[in-house]
């Protein structure tokens, strides 16, 4: 039998039960923290292990890689394995669909696309795409679609846009729900038109240039949007709701919305790139950077490029809340940020992703020098993964904040 093959998982679903378990996960990681070793190892890998351990077994997640940075020292926890056939065991180089973790490479090929004088958060699509000008969707800038603020756009294409012809043929008739900055309506077709417009200004197709150039100036040598052959050994299986064996399908803007796949190493390497930019060459450094501004305020969150933002420390509500299904499914009231915000206290930034056999957070703190990258073959709901990488992090603060305290 070949296994299902789907798109996106928009948002996995958590019961009550689950959402008590996860609020236990939270009290046994916040347990004291005992005399530490000088790099506070043993600590980490027992805060990862009292989070996720648990949380698989509750959700019946086959395999998961959690890594984590802190003071620049990188860590990977394996758990499981990458397929229940197989029985292969997951690793540091197993390959897991991020789902829209992927938006957040869009944003910084985007803004790499800027820092080069390629492209201009004010121009608009048609500019790049003659067959949009005049349409309603070409009164949006790309900054609006890079923030799912165009005026209404839906959550995925309909099923009858296959290809490029209907892609556009779409737009061209698209009609709005309200005027370009007014309200955010989390969009893969939105953030898709800004990626590939990205891959236009820059003479290129967007899978292309992501894979030769962003991700090597990144530094990322396990990260792809097509999953060479030599490396189909070690792409996990994903398990949908009935426990099949399932991988993301193609569809169009898959690659600029939803279609990267990765390693726990390379993601934590990702988080450390966010953390501190400065180590990257000058025109990624500015697309980085670029990627950390917010734009809009939406509630407690505030959107930026890929990323979401919220002043540090947040409390685990405040968390929940701006990755909750209002924030996913439906429109909420938006508020642009004149100028915008550029961070001038601890932040922390988070991008949640799925696809219907794969889920995968992200977040990190650039001030405190602590991130954390969850990928699983299994979409566990959002707010369950979310509450165990909060308590994670909690543990990282505060041995972060011991480290800088020593002599």
């Amino acid at each position: 039998m070949i296994p299902a093959r789907t798109r996106e998982d928009p948002l996995p679903r958590i019961t009550k039960a689950g959402r008590s378990f996860a609020l236990a996960i939270i009290a046994s990681c916040l347990l004291p923290i005992a005399s530490r070793a000088a790099d506070g190892s043993a600590e980490i890998s027992a805060a990862v292990d009292r989070a996720f351990r648990p949380l698989m077994k509750e959700y019946d997640v086959p395999g998961m890689a959690v890594a984590v940075t802190v003071g620049g020292q990188q860590h990977v926890f394996t758990y499981g394995v990458a397929s229940k056939e197989s029985r292969a065991r997951v690793t540091k180089d197993t390959l897991f669909e991020i789902g829209s973790v992927s938006k957040t490479f869009n944003a910084t090929l985007a803004a790499y696309a800027q820092a080069q004088g390629r492209m201009s958060l004010d121009d608009h699509p048609g500019q790049y795409m003659p067959p949009l000008r005049g349409s309603a969707i070409d009164k949006a800038s790309l900054l609006h679609l890079a923030t799912y603020t165009a005026g209404g756009l839906p959550l995925q294409f309909p099923g009858n846009v296959t290809n490029d012809a209907g892609m556009t043929a779409y737009f061209q008739k698209w009609k709005p729900a309200a005027a370009p900055g007014e309200q955010r309506r989390y969009s893969n077709p939105s953030i898709g038109l800004f990626g590939h417009v990205a891959g236009l200004a820059m003479g290129g197709d967007f899978a292309d240039l992501a894979e030769t150039e962003l991700f090597p100036k990144l530094g990322l040598g396990q990260t792809y949007i097509r999953v060479p052959q030599a490396k189909m050994k070690d792409y996990a299986w994903g398990y949908d709701k009935a426990g099949k064996a399932i991988r993301v399908s193609p569809g169009v803007f898959d690659a600029e919305a939803y279609g990267v796949k990765s390693t726990a190493a390379d993601m934590i390497r990702f988080v450390e790139a966010n953390i501190r930019p400065e180590n990257l060459e000058p025109p990624m450094r500015r697309a980085v950077e670029g990627t950390h501004v917010g734009y809009f305020r939406i509630g407690g969150m505030v959107q930026g490029l890929g990323w979401e933002q919220y002043p540090y420390p947040v409390t685990l509500d405040g968390l929940l809340a701006g990755n909750s299904a209002k924030m996913a499914l439906q429109a909420n009231a938006a508020t642009q940020l004149t100028p915008p915000l550029v961070p001038s206290g601890p932040t922390l930034f988070n991008k949640t992703g799925s696809t219907n056999g794969f889920g995968a957070y992200v977040a990190f703190v650039p001030e405190k020098k602590i991130g954390i990258v969850m990928l699983a073959n299994r979409s566990i709901p959002m707010p369950a993964r979310i509450m165990a990488a909060h308590a994670v992090l909690e543990q990282l603060s505060a041995l972060s904040g011991q480290n800088r305290a020593q002599p």
